[in-house]
């Protein structure tokens, strides 16, 4: 695959301009030169074509060539819910939810929870997600939504009718029920120290289904993982 690149404008065969990080990193980084093959993509599900017209160091010529649309995205709404973890843990996590197709991120405020990101971050994770996108190959970006508490989140009326809650407490197993309720899920991992009873009860009132990961306690990021892998495992 050739090199990728994201750009935020609307995109069809015929020349486009590309500047900023993106241009540097073309013309500087990987000595661009005329007729030079990239792809390029912003987020509305196709990837195009192009080739290198003319570059400079902040400013970068192509000329869009085509429109593909390979079949890299899920197809369906796959939300995971999740208290940030900590430092670069946190990049690591919106890395690999990337990576495995995730559609929406929800940072969530629960009781025990210890970082609440603040607009400059959430800013930065969506630029984490254009880059795993940029290496993944992924041409819809995974959303990231504003932090919201726990109960105000579990009990939203837009949720796939599937959602599993990851906690010690839960079943051993996802329910082979959520295979006859469509292919949309909503995924929920709680902070470290996990959820509390009080936010598990508010879950299950709400048509949440508890479920374990195993018998070790996983960190945040990995639990997210885990959750994800089985829940788009079901048949």
């Amino acid at each position: 695959m050739a090199d990728r690149f994201y750009v935020n404008c609307r995109l069809a065969p015929g020349d486009v301009s590309l500047r900023g990080p993106e241009a540097h990193h073309l013309a500087t980084v990987l000595r661009a030169r005329p007729g030079d093959a990239v792809f390029l993509f912003n987020g509305d599900g196709a990837e195009y074509p192009a080739v290198v017209v003319d570059a400079s160091r902040n400013l970068v010529t192509l000329r869009v060539t085509g429109r593909d649309q390979p079949p890299r995205e899920l197809g369906y709404r796959l939300e995971v819910a999740a208290p940030l973890p900590k430092g670069d843990r946190g990049d690591f996590l919106i890395e690999k939810l990337t990576e495995l197709g995730v559609t929406d991120f929800v940072p969530l405020r629960t009781e025990r929870t210890v970082v609440q990101p603040r607009d400059s971050r959430l800013d930065k994770l969506r630029r984490a997600v254009i880059e795993a996108s940029k290496q993944c190959g992924r041409n819809v970006l995974m959303q990231i939504g504003k932090l919201t508490g726990w109960d105000e989140y579990c009990g939203k009326n837009d949720l796939p009718p599937v959602r599993l809650l990851a906690h010690p407490a839960g079943e051993m197993f996802l329910p082979a029920r959520a295979a006859s309720e469509g292919p949309e899920r909503a995924l929920a991992v709680g902070p470290e120290g996990g959820f509390t009873d009080d936010e598990v009860a508010m879950a299950r009132s709400t048509g949440w289904t508890v479920v374990a990961l195993g018998p070790r306690i996983l960190r945040v990021e990995t639990a997210a993982i885990a959750l994800v892998v089985q829940a788009t495992s079901l048949p």
